[in-house]
């Protein structure tokens, strides 16, 4: 499908103009979509590897409670628990990648995780939550991640929705139009020259 204009030669000038500047965008963009793409397969590497980990230190620490739980009575379970120890807030700031602003999360704890004697509990108690804490930390790395792999998704097929419309559609119609004025100016200066050639005939024929 050609473009809407007239076959001058300025026209011509411009969509050549036109043209360079679309293919330059085109190169820039498709740079950009591969650095996106390289930069979210790591961020879902990134996010298996974590999960997994998460998985692993959760059915763990399940574990260890479960042999605390074995070694203490209820009463005591519901004494260890019964005041919180420890407040953590999230802190949140703005990473840039790519010209994409994904969050970056952070910790900031008050208090001790640990609030009871560690004389008179399981040690199994004790790795549990250690590891409870440490969990908590992954999830919210976790959540960041995810963010992260969700706003470089987003960009990355906006990018390429771009890059496919230059590619396939834009700079295919700049070349067709391109085309169909040259080829037009080409005839109309071949009738011009015809025109020309007659007249000079007519000229001398008269002379």
């Amino acid at each position: 499908m050609l473009l809407k204009v007239n076959p001058t030669r300025i026209e011509l000038i411009r969509l050549k103009r036109k043209l360079k500047i679309a293919e330059h965008g085109w190169r820039l963009l498709k740079k950009k979509r591969d650095s996106l793409m390289k930069e979210f397969l790591e961020v879902i590497k990134k996010i298996k590897i974590l999960r997994e980990k998460i998985e692993n230190d959760f059915s763990s620490a399940l574990k260890d409670f479960v042999f605390a739980k074995a070694s203490l009575r209820e009463k005591e379970i519901q004494e260890i628990f019964a005041t919180p120890s420890q407040k953590i807030y999230l802190k949140e700031k703005k990473e840039t990648i790519l010209g994409i602003e994904t969050p970056q999360f952070s910790l900031v704890k008050e208090g001790d995780f640990l609030n009871y004697s560690l004389i008179s509990t399981s040690v199994n108690l004790d790795l549990g939550l250690l590891k409870i804490e440490n969990l908590i930390e992954d999830l919210v790395k976790l959540g960041e991640l995810q963010k992260k792999a969700l706003s470089l998704a987003q960009e990355l097929e906006k990018t390429r929705r771009r890059v496919n419309a230059l590619e396939f559609i834009y700079i295919p119609r700049l070349k067709a139009t391109i085309k169909y004025i040259f080829n037009k100016l080409e005839e109309r200066e071949r009738f011009e020259k015809i025109i020309l050639m007659k007249s000079k005939e007519k000229i001398a024929s008269l002379g």
